[in-house]
């Protein structure tokens, strides 16, 4: 039996995000700083044969294994724009909450992409693997090179890599899920602007507490309309704030998965335990982001 070649799909968190306006076309422009997870869902891939995905793990149940997965929607659009390439069979095991603001399913995409590529010789930097990208998803491109960057557009105008100092964290599913576009529909114009993010500020910075300054100064223009749409989501947010070591609090994307930034590793671990204990219900888990 062939080895199969294994990628992993980090999550992607928002850490600060900006709607700056809707466009004609029903999409919106975007300003976000993007960081990502040291764990997430798994992708292995067998070459040779037909097209294929089958899904197993926690979050099974909860997405699809045919034409709408973003995994199979990836490989068909670089196979669209490399007629010949060669495909295969893919296994995701399914460690995220879906629909919740961490990026999974685009991050499933990018790691098929990179796993066709590697079968295929195709470079990273290729042209069709990024075009294949951007059609399959507006969070695919940021999630194919998964490293700390800006992102803007409507994702698709990307910062260059930015070393982002760690920061310990704890991520918060209620157990509730949110549709993108539900909550965009929602969304208003904020009163007061944020200050622009730029990227060589955020390039300069050394340390977490530099980071965590930064954070305070911007927010998630979605939180709102996300709790209008799910309460729980406020009341996450307070049980963050009251952690102990606890530096700043946010929702992640478009919901309803939010996270507790801290400096020490070890605030981070004990928090997590503590909300496993009290909150049974909520997917938990302590992390890294970088």
């Amino acid at each position: 039996m062939p080895v199969p070649l294994v990628e992993n799909a980090p999550a992607k968190v928002n850490l600060t995000l900006r709607v700056l306006k809707r466009r004609d076309d029903g999409y919106h422009e975007l300003e976000s700083l993007v960081a990502f997870a040291d764990f997430g869902d798994r992708l292995s891939f067998v070459r040779g044969g037909s097209l294929g995905l089958t899904v197993r793990g926690p979050g099974a149940s909860q997405i699809g294994a045919g034409d709408d997965n973003l995994v199979v929607k990836a490989a068909r659009a670089l196979a669209a724009r490399r007629p010949g390439i060669e495909l295969g069979a893919f296994r995701l095991d399914k460690r995220l909450p879906v629909a919740a603001g961490l990026g999974g399913g685009s991050a499933d995409a990018a790691a098929a992409l990179r796993l066709i590529a590697r079968v295929n010789g195709l470079a990273p930097d290729d042209p069709d693997l990024h075009a294949a990208a951007r059609a399959t998803g507006a969070d695919v491109p940021v999630c194919l090179d998964p490293r700390g960057r800006i992102m803007r557009g409507i994702g698709e105008v990307l910062s260059a890599p930015l070393e982002l100092p760690p920061l310990p964290a704890v991520l918060v599913n209620p157990g509730v899920a949110l549709a993108t576009k539900a909550v965009f529909a929602r969304w208003r114009p904020a009163a007061v602007i944020k200050r622009t993010l730029e990227d060589a500020a955020v390039a300069q910075l050394k340390n977490p507490g530099q980071l965590l300054g930064l954070l305070a100064q911007q927010s998630n223009d979605l939180e709102e309309p996300a709790m209008q749409l799910q309460p729980v989501i406020a009341d996450v947010l307070g049980v963050l704030r009251a952690l102990a070591g606890c530096k700043l609090v946010r929702m992640s994307g478009s919901g309803a998965t939010c996270f507790a930034l801290f400096t020490a590793t070890t605030a981070a671990r004990a928090a997590a335990r503590l909300l496993r204990d009290r909150h049974r219900n909520w997917w938990v888990r302590a992390t890294v982001l970088g």
